[in-house]
């Protein structure tokens, strides 16, 4: 072989399981090599359940259930290693790889706690990647937003740089629109600096309302929002919340927003369920258009993904309120919207095998440039 030829394709294996818990996102990622501008293409998408068993209890911890023991902590972060590395195995099984044809894995975790402002600030993603890389057998990067955070920065959100990579374009600016539990924004300018931040609730609640009043999982299209009105005295309630009119950097999670805050504010609204569901949906609508116009007004184009981009209600509401962009799928630009964040799991640890950098400190305001997370060995 000469040694001028190039050099072969790199298999990576992201895993994402995000505030909503929904299923755990497994991507197999082929890069056309290690440098850092390389192509990337999903192999494999899939998305595992949870035990149902585990994810209540994950859901709980997430959004701030009383503390328990060091024991139980203990083994519900073994249970989510277990889980992780059974999704990788499932994926590469489907896809007929072999583990050792996976140059590395890249795991999220499950956030349990999210604390940027605290004193000293945390953040806390379980799901052991020791455990992850003694059952898969694969190289494991692991805990990627800890570092972020004890360079002071907010640990989240940390898709922009592969967003950066993936679906910059010199001709407009663009965002992307990731509508997972949290709404949150990468913000790509023709010029300047990648900014991204949260933008506040937006399965997470959806989601949890729906499963209240209707016994279904998610709102399947928004039907359930759609059959209901905007309460407008709610709608000013719930965006009166402090958090909205935090400057960027910044980030949430479900410990912020879930059915204990919204009920907080339901208590003088005499609301129908379904009006309550409008409202949220107009809720996430409205300060994803808000920031939007607040930071980058001359936005073109917005990129969605995560499960929302799946209901047609928010779609067509986000539409309405950022009439000056158009607002469409990820998947119009060669990624598949359900696995970005897996894609971009996969990515990150890639780059920290390389040695590179895997945060925006212009995103999280973080002291400067880190390599993130922690690599177990396969």
């Amino acid at each position: 072989m000469s040694s001028n030829a190039a050099p072969p394709p790199a298999l990576y294996v992201g895993l994402m399981s995000g505030t909503s818990a929904d299923g755990i996102d497994a991507a197999l990622v082929r890069f056309d090599d290690d440098t850092p501008g390389s192509h990337c293409e999903l192999v494999l998408g899939r998305t595992y359940p949870w035990d149902p068993a585990l994810r209540q209890t994950l859901i709980a911890w997430g959004q701030g259930a009383p503390e328990a023991s060091i024991d139980e902590l203990g083994r519900l972060d073994a249970a989510t290693g277990e889980a992780f590395a059974e999704a990788a195995l499932r994926l590469l099984d489907e896809a007929g790889v072999s583990t050792s044809a996976v140059r590395a894995l890249g795991s999220h975790g499950q956030t349990i706690r999210h604390r940027p402002q605290a004193v000293p600030a945390f953040t806390w993603q379980i799901g052991d990647g020791n455990v992850i890389a003694e059952r898969s057998g694969i190289t494991t990067v692991a805990d990627f937003r800890r570092r972020d955070v004890a360079a002071g920065g907010q640990g989240a959100p940390l898709m922009p740089a592969f967003h950066n990579a993936a679906l910059r374009n010199a001709q407009e600016d663009r965002a992307v629109l990731n509508l997972g539990g949290i709404g949150n924004l990468t913000l790509l300018p023709r010029l300047g600096d990648v900014r991204g931040f949260d933008t506040g609730p937006a399965n997470a609640l959806l989601d949890a309302w729906c499963q209240r009043h209707t016994g279904h999982a998610f709102d399947r299209g928004g039907a359930f929002a759609v059959s209901g009105r905007v309460d407008a005295a709610l709608l000013a309630r719930l965006r009166d919340e402090p958090w909205f009119a935090l400057p960027p950097p910044k980030s949430t999670g479900r410990e912020q927003f879930h059915l204990a805050w919204l009920e907080a504010r339901l208590e003088a609204s005499t609301a129908a369920p379904a009006d309550v569901q409008a409202t949220l949906l107009a809720l996430t609508a409205i300060t994803v258009a808000e920031a939007l116009q607040a930071v980058q007004p001359a936005t073109a184009r917005v990129l969605v993904c995560g499960g929302g981009v799946h209901n047609a209600a928010l779609m067509a509401e986000l539409r309405a309120r950022i009439p000056e962009a158009v607002v469409e799928s990820t998947a119009m630009h060669g990624l598949d919207p359900d696995h970005v964040e897996a894609m971009g799991f996969a990515w990150l640890a890639r780059e920290t095998l390389a040695g590179r950098p895997g945060n925006l400190p212009s995103v999280t305001g973080a002291r400067g440039w880190r390599v993130l997370g922690t690599v177990f060995a396969g």
